[in-house]
């Protein structure tokens, strides 16, 4: 099996109240102005640059719209739209149902991850109808976009008061950016309205029931799911999967030990090659290097070809290629640390091409990264100072990442409080969870919390992996054994399974 390369966001990739399951009444009755209308499906091309349509249509996909209630205790209300994407099964006399993919991000579309999905898995694609639906509010579904003047919410807090207090103040800015042009949507972005949708695409579709593979943040999604719709349950698989009792605004919280732990896993490895890299001999002396330049951008804003790195900036830049531990990533970080450690030292540096592209997506105007949508999950303390004694009380530990993980968010400044309360997973639904020991996104201790939660589910393991994703990223044979029997036989290991890590 290729490797597939899913763009998971924060690790929320990212990311308690008992909420209760749907009544019918908050689901919306099967026969409700939302699903009347059987699926009109067509071109997935929306005009002559549209490359993601034209990969879609080349792959045998067609799309649609699905009208779906903007709030769900009042079914016969304002619709949104939400879009969808259908690869028919190969094998269409071996068919088994429809399996639904998500990216995760929180908010990263999955329309066209059926395209990469039915290449890099044929045996699921023959069996399956692949069908993407691009969740509430992102891509082609009916759009809530904030007007930011960057592409990424997160920033570090910076070494004191002050700039801790700057970081307030932009997380500020950014919540005002996400009121203008969506009044009435906010409130409504929430994971429990998106598993609704989910459940009236499977309605739509004519299906009894749905199998689904979740990565990442979409591993909460799946997880909801299989809270407020157990009957509707076939097969599902949750890929590096969250802790279902903390995902909401906080849920970085617990990144920061979890990259701490994988930079000191790549300094290692640098320190291995510090012929080419020149970084270090060791890995303290490597880390060393890391901390040197930290320093340098606390004292005095670093030149980074036409960028300027401060101390706010510099975690994320460190931060946002921590997800995966091949030797082409690991290459890819040491090139970015030598870059910034020469610009530490005064040189005149060209960003490489890894800086560049996170360098140009933190500041660049862009339109969300799916903050809303956590932040409709789940409430967040609105006072600055718990983010800032929390942020201190874990410098000792967290020194580079705990200032940007456990920072203040927009959510902190959010103009609407979440409509429900959290859905509190605990079910005996099976289900397959799969991850590595070393994730620095979704920590495997949050992995574990949503095994427990999941009591009907197994647990594969993928160990002395520094890595977020694994199914279709990894290329692990006992991986890619275990989830295959699944969704394709129905087979659960009898145990939870450990995989010895082959590359």
């Amino acid at each position: 099996m290729r490797t597939l390369r899913i763009a998971a966001a924060v690790g929320t990739a990212l990311l308690v109240g008992v909420g209760p399951a749907v009544s019918p009444a908050a689901a919306g009755p099967p026969g409700g102005p939302a699903t009347g209308a059987p699926l009109a499906w067509h071109t997935c091309v929306t005009g002559p640059d549209d490359e993601s349509g034209a990969a879609l249509e080349a792959a045998g996909a067609r799309c649609a719209e699905l009208a779906v209630p903007l709030d769900y205790s009042r079914p016969y209300g304002r619709t949104i739209s939400v879009a969808l994407s259908r690869i028919p099964a190969a094998d269409p006399a071996h068919r088994r149902g429809v399996l639904l993919p998500n990216p995760g991000g929180p908010g990263d579309p999955a329309l066209d991850l059926v395209v990469e999905l039915a290449e890099v898995a044929p045996d699921l694609a023959a069996r399956y109808d692949l069908v993407g639906m691009d969740p509430r509010f992102v891509g082609r579904s009916t759009p809530l976009k904030c007007q930011w003047d960057t592409g990424h919410s997160m920033r570090g807090a910076g070494p004191n008061r002050q700039t801790f207090a700057a970081t307030a103040a932009r997380a500020r800015d950014l919540a005002a950016g996400c009121v203008r042009g969506n009044e009435g949507l906010l409130a409504h972005a929430s994971t429990r309205n998106t598993a609704r949708d989910m459940d009236r695409v499977r309605a739509a579709l004519g299906e009894p029931k749905v199998s689904y593979l979740g990565w990442s943040g979409g591993s909460y999604l799946g997880a909801v799911y299989t809270q407020l719709f157990p009957g509707r349950v076939d097969r599902f698989v949750l890929d590096s999967a969250v802790d279902p009792d903390a995902y909401g605004p906080g849920v970085t919280r617990a990144m920061g030990a979890a990259t701490e732990a994988a930079l000191r896993n790549w300094a290692g490895w640098a320190a291995g090659r510090d012929a080419t890299y020149h970084l270090g001999a060791t890995r303290d002396a490597v880390l060393g290097t890391v901390a040197r330049v930290d320093r340098a951008a606390t004292a005095r804003p670093l030149r980074v070809g036409e960028f300027t790195v401060d101390s706010q900036l510099l975690p994320l830049l460190l931060f946002l290629p921590i997800r995966f531990d091949t030797d082409e990533d690991y290459a890819g970080i040491a090139a970015d640390v030598r870059v910034l450690a020469d610009a530490a030292d005064g040189r005149t540096v060209t960003p490489s091409p890894g800086l560049l592209r996170n360098l140009t997506l933190v500041t660049a105007p862009g339109t969300g990264d799916g903050t809303f949508l956590l932040c409709a999950d789940r409430a967040a303390s609105r006072d600055p100072e718990t983010y800032y004694r929390d942020i201190q009380a874990h410098r000792a530990t967290e020194p580079l990442f705990g200032p940007l993980t456990r920072n203040i968010t927009p959510c902190a400044y959010w103009p609407t409080a979440p409509t429900e309360a959290p859905t509190r997973i605990r079910n005996t639904v099976p289900a397959l969870i799969v991850g590595a020991s070393g994730d620095p996104r979704t920590p495997y201790p949050g992995q574990l919390a949503m095994h427990r939660a999941l009591a009907g589910s197994r647990m594969v393991t993928l160990d002395d992996a520094y890595r977020h994703l694994v199914f279709g990223a990894e290329g692990n044979a006992c991986v890619e054994g275990a989830v295959n029997r699944y969704l394709l036989d129905g087979v659960l290991p009898t145990a939870d399974l450990t995989c010895a890590r082959t590359r």
